[in-house]
């Protein structure tokens, strides 16, 4: 069983003869002749898709871009000390890397378009899930290129770790003066590298490619330290990156939820909400009733219940509204867009303020529910209870009603004065309602 499941997972019967893979290595690293002109079109395909803000036409760039044969040149050389091939594929790397540099700075310094679109600021970034992509694209690249499996993995790659994009966007940087979209590009590019090369390294030393060169242990370990350096260079500000990255994805979320609970707030509906990730920020901006100390301070506390008492609520009163004929004459103002808005915003806070309700109403009748339950071990004879909040009208309070509070119970047999005293001091302690009105009939009446 583990033998047939060993074959199964086993890379040597689709090894491709170590010579080809050399090679295959040494012919990918060149930049002359056709591949200069393939270089070329790269750099300009992913500066104007950059440019446009278009994913298609940076794939496309990603694809044709011939600056993967140097990075898989520099791990394969690495993992077999070939120390000759290593310092050309470093020479046509960073001949690459400068020609694509200046190509995409001049192209940004002449365009007319210089606003930063998404798949600019995409590249400006990077954290620990760009050396994971990095390492299994690189890893798959290294099979592709280890064994006879070629079709589409060589693409996929490509695609995957895109070399070309942080270039142009480090040109960008450099030709707008922006020197963080420069530096981010440039560290992204640098993950990329060093990652791909690890996964060439790593492989070639699992396909066991024989080494060009003999070295002792001394030399071997100074190597291997280098490389070491390296990687926890490169890896160590990505981990804190991503680290930041999840901390604010997770705020925002958080922040989020809490701003949809508090659409509603004592008449008052919410117009919008902004997040800030970075500074750890929420500004809610309210229609109707401005908002008092108090208000705020309550919205605080709500803010804290979600675990956000290190953010900073910011208020803004959007709309200030003291009767119905003001929101009208407000609303004939408006343009009819924000208009639309303010409706929507009211209508949705209406609603969440009535799916509120029925969720009370609906606690409400399981009260009674809850505390038969909770009476029963006190008080076994207890067969029944009704719970109820309904409205009090009388010549006192007029056309205005009074809400209380009501427990009905019934029992087995009559309780007598004390025991109907104790569960009247057990509900009213556990509704926390000092004005309780517990009511016993039929048999529990004595």
């Amino acid at each position: 069983m583990l033998k047939s499941l060993l074959r199964i997972f086993s890379l040597r019967q689709d090894a491709e003869a170590f010579d080809a893979v050399h090679n295959a290595v040494e012919a990918d690293i060149v930049f002359r002749g056709a591949r200069i002109w393939v270089l070329i079109s790269a750099i300009i395909l992913a500066s104007v898709g950059l440019n446009m803000n278009s994913t298609a036409v940076i794939i496309g760039a990603m694809l044709i871009s011939p600056l993967m044969g140097p990075i898989n040149g520099m791990g394969y050389s690495l993992a077999t000390y070939d120390f000759p091939l290593l310092r050309r594929s470093f020479k046509n790397f960073s001949f690459a890397v400068a020609s694509s540099l200046v190509a995409s700075t001049l192209y940004f310094a002449i365009t007319p378009l210089s606003s930063a679109h998404s798949e600019l600021l995409a590249r400006t970034s990077p954290t620990i899930y760009d050396v994971l992509i990095a390492l299994f694209g690189g890893l798959a690249g290294s099979i592709s290129l280890t064994t006879k499996l070629k079709g589409n993995v060589v693409p996929g790659v490509a695609i995957a770790t895109a070399l070309m994009p942080p270039l142009c966007t480090a040109g960008y940087g450099v030709a707008t003066g922006q020197f963080s979209f420069f530096f981010g590009a440039l560290y992204l590019f640098t993950i990329n590298s060093v990652f791909i090369a690890l996964a060439n390294a790593g492989f070639a030393r699992v396909m066991r490619i024989p080494l060009r060169t003999t070295l002792d242990e001394e030399k071997r370990a100074r190597i291997n330290h280098m490389i070491t350096a390296v990687i926890l260079v490169t890896l160590i500000p990505s981990v804190y990156f991503g680290y930041v990255l999840v901390r604010k994805e997770r705020f925002i979320d958080t922040a989020t939820r809490f701003a949809r609970t508090v659409s509603l707030f004592k008449g008052d509906f919410l117009l919008r909400y902004e997040i800030d990730g970075d500074a750890r920020a929420i500004t809610l901006v309210y229609g109707g009733h401005p908002l008092t100390g108090d208000d705020k301070a309550e919205l605080n506390r709500r803010a804290e219940a979600f675990g956000l008492e290190n953010a900073t609520l910011k208020f803004q009163q959007g709309l200030v509204i003291t009767n119905g004929e003001e929101y009208l004459d407000k609303l004939n103002q408006m343009a009819e867009t924000d208009r639309q808005k303010l409706e929507i915003a009211r209508l949705n806070a209406a609603l969440q303020a009535n799916i509120r309700q029925q969720d009370s109403l609906r606690q409400v009748s399981y009260t009674g529910l809850k505390l038969l339950r909770e009476l029963k071990p006190l008080f076994p004879h207890i067969t029944s209870c009704l719970y109820a909040e309904p409205w009090l009208f009388s010549d006192s309070t007029g056309a205005k009603p009074r809400q209380r509070s009501y427990v009905l119970l019934s029992a087995l047999k009559p309780v007598n004065r004390a025991d109907r005293a104790k569960v009247e001091r057990w509900l009213k302690a556990r509704l926390q309602n000092d004005s309780l009105r517990v009511v016993f009939e039929g048999n529990g009446e004595q």
